[in-house]
Formats: structure tokens, C-alpha cells, sequence
């Protein structure tokens, strides 16, 4: 009875311990906090989902992926693009039936690629397999020719740079540099109301929550530790007869479509989707958040985007202009003083108060003449 007790405990500790989370997010978090904070609180963890996917990507598979913010901006743009056309359909003065940008631009019709937006499980839908086809496409073609490490990388941060330059060059279908903005309803409710504002806290933090024990069961999983043997030694991997194509494409759309979801999620929240929030810079900042929180670890990774950018909003408005330096000698310290992260260090510590100290017990006292103990 003494040695299955705590095995039990230890085995219940995990799930205990995200369920009360969860339960203090839902419950105690929407009392605690004024409406303003409680929605910063909801961006951070729409960032914290593709936090998860970059751990499940870069942490598990060794992709390095340094253009998230695509993903990331695709599923932003089909949220965004719904919320437009229901804003420019509740709008009375509004005779066109077009956005405004459209209108200053010259269009006359609803682009074609526009219209099924008009209903919103046209948007949710393309939010999530927009993102993963386009994931899935672009990893089989670079994997099957076998581009990783900084290659694979530097690819990824044209692909975002490319996507920036487009959205931003097709203003007339995009809304340009202004992006997309002003959503005030969405299926029929004000999305400027402090119920709404919490419903949409709500669905973010049950999304973080199934999207993390989805990964977890993955990472556990036999894929998941062909993962880990992908990421160590693909050619050994290779040799055994496995392809290493199809599970690391796997990773990376399943990756990109929870990009995708944590983007639908962020523009209602929000209130905007601009070229300014995807690209470069925005996805280094999501590798950045995960390699602090630990990207060897789910929750490491979620916790790291959320605290990062809450330092951040905190640094905004108090040193604006320090906020970058700082950030800059977190990654710093980071890398040469805890390669795992924040769960690394808190993993160590672990170890080390649970670890049973042994105490030496001194030699017995010893006769002079005869050498044997007294």
C-alpha cells in the first residue's frame, strides 16, 4: 500500500494539475480580471496554440520553422474576411454590398474566392485546412528532397516574407497594409459586448486545452517517438525502411493548422488582421517564445508565449523603447544558459528537491593498538 500510493500520485499529478489549471482559467481568471486585461489575457492564448504546434514541429520533429506567422495569417484572413462581409451586410449605409476598401479601390462585384465566406463555417473550415493543405504541400515537396535544418528555416522566412509582399501588393482583395479591421458582429451577436468578449475567452481557453491534449497523445504516441528518431538521425531512420516524407509533413500541417486555429481565434479577439502581424519579425517572435518556454515541452511552449507577451504589453507601457533589447538578451540567455527552456530549468529543480538524500554515516571509532573497530 505504501509504494502504490505514491506511484497513484504520481501518475494522477499531470492531469491534476491541467485540470485545475483549466478550472482557474475558466472560473477565477473572468472574476479576477477587468474585461480589458481578460482580452489581452485571450491573445496571449491564441499565440500559446501555436505555440503548441511550433513545440509539436520544431521541439519534436526538428523543424526549425521560421514562417509560422503564415499559417498563423491564413487562418487569421478567412476569420477576417467572414467578419467583413457580416459587418458590410449590417451595415445600413452601406448600398454596394462591398467592403470599403473595395469600394475606394474600384470594384464593382465580390471577388469569386470572397463569396463563401458569407457563411461562417466557410470561414472556421478554411481557418483549419487552408493552413494544413498548404503545410502539407509545401513540406512534401521540401522534405521528399530531403532540405532540413537551416535550409528548411531560411525557406520558411521567404515563404512569410513573400506572403507579407503579396497581401500587401493585392490591396484591392487584401485591404493592403490597413489589413482588415472594424468586425463588430459575428452570427448575428455584437462582438463588442463584455458577454461576447468572455464567450470568445472561453472557446479559446477549451481550444488550448484540446489542442494540448491532442499533441500530448500524439508526442506519447509511436509517431510521436518516430518523431524523436526522425529528428536525431533521419538517415538511420531512413535505412530502417521508414519514410521519413510522410511523418514529417504529417507534423508539420497538423502543426500549421493549429497555427491556423490560434489566428481564426486572435481576429475576433482582437479586432484586426494587418500584414504587420505575420510576418517575419512576428514569426521569429513565436520561435523565440517557444525556445524560452522550453520546446522540448508542450506546456513549456504554451507558458513561454504567454509570458513573453505579456512582458511584453507590460514593458509597452512602461519602457517601449527598452522592450526589444530585453527581448533580445532573454533569447541570449536563453540559449547559452538553458537550451530547454523555462520547463527545463523547472524540470531540474524538480529533480532535484524530489531527489532522496543519502547520508553517510561515519566509520566507527577504531582501536589504537589493534586496528579493530572499538
Amino acid at each position: 500500500m505504501t509504494t502504490t500510493a505514491p506511484a497513484l500520485l504520481t501518475r494522477l499529478r499531470g492531469p491534476l494539475t491541467f485540470l485545475a489549471l483549466i478550472a482557474a482559467a475558466l472560473l477565477l481568471l473572468p472574476l479576477l480580471l477587468e474585461p480589458f486585461r481578460l482580452n489581452l489575457f485571450a491573445q496571449y492564448l491564441c499565440y500559446a496554440i501555436v505555440a503548441l504546434g511550433i513545440s509539436l514541429a520544431w521541439g519534436r520533429g526538428g523543424m526549425l520553422t521560421l514562417g509560422h506567422g503564415v499559417f498563423f495569417g491564413l487562418g487569421a484572413y478567412a476569420m477576417g474576411m467572414h467578419l467583413t462581409l457580416a459587418s458590410t451586410a449590417a451595415d445600413p449605409l452601406n448600398t454596394t454590398g462591398l467592403p470599403q476598401f473595395m469600394v475606394w479601390s474600384g470594384l464593382t462585384e465580390l471577388p469569386w474566392f470572397w463569396k463563401p465566406f458569407t457563411h461562417p463555417a466557410t470561414a472556421i473550415a478554411a481557418a483549419v485546412l487552408v493552413p494544413g493543405a498548404t503545410a502539407a504541400l509545401l513540406g512534401w515537396s521540401v522534405f521528399r528532397q530531403r532540405v532540413r535544418g537551416a535550409y528548411f528555416a531560411i525557406l520558411n522566412q521567404a515563404l512569410a516574407a513573400a506572403f507579407v509582399i503579396f497581401l500587401i501588393g493585392q490591396q484591392h482583395l487584401t485591404g493592403g497594409t490597413n489589413g482588415l479591421t472594424n468586425f463588430p458582429v459575428f452570427a448575428g451577436h455584437s462582438l463588442y459586448s463584455p458577454t461576447a468578449q468572455t464567450t470568445l475567452y472561453t472557446i479559446t481557453v477549451l481550444t488550448l486545452a484540446a489542442i494540448y491534449l491532442l499533441f500530448r497523445h500524439i508526442n506519447n504516441s509511436r509517431y510521436g517517438k518516430l518523431l524523436i528518431a526522425i529528428r536525431d538521425a533521419e538517415d538511420r531512420v531512413r535505412y530502417l525502411g521508414y519514410n521519413p516524407t510522410w511523418v514529417k509533413t504529417l507534423a508539420y500541417a497538423l502543426s500549421a493548422m493549429a497555427a491556423g486555429i490560434g489566428g481564426a481565434l486572435f481576429v475576433p479577439i482582437m479586432g484586426i488582421i494587418s500584414p504587420s502581424l505575420i510576418g517575419v519579425i512576428p514569426s521569429i517572435m513565436m520561435v523565440l517564445a517557444v525556445a524560452i518556454g522550453g520546446r522540448y515541452s508542450l506546456a513549456g511552449a504554451a507558458t513561454g508565449a504567454v509570458l513573453i507577451n505579456a512582458a511584453e504589453t507590460t514593458f509597452a507601457e512602461t519602457f517601449a523603447n527598452g522592450w526589444i533589447y530585453l527581448q533580445g538578451a532573454l533569447f541570449v540567455l536563453v540559449i547559452a544558459l538553458a537550451p530547454h527552456g523555462l520547463a527545463g530549468l523547472t524540470r531540474q529543480a524538480a529533480t532535484a528537491l524530489t531527489r532522496p538524500r543519502t547520508r553517510t554515516t561515519p566509520p566507527a571509532p577504531q582501536d589504537a593498538t589493534t586496528g579493530s573497530p572499538a
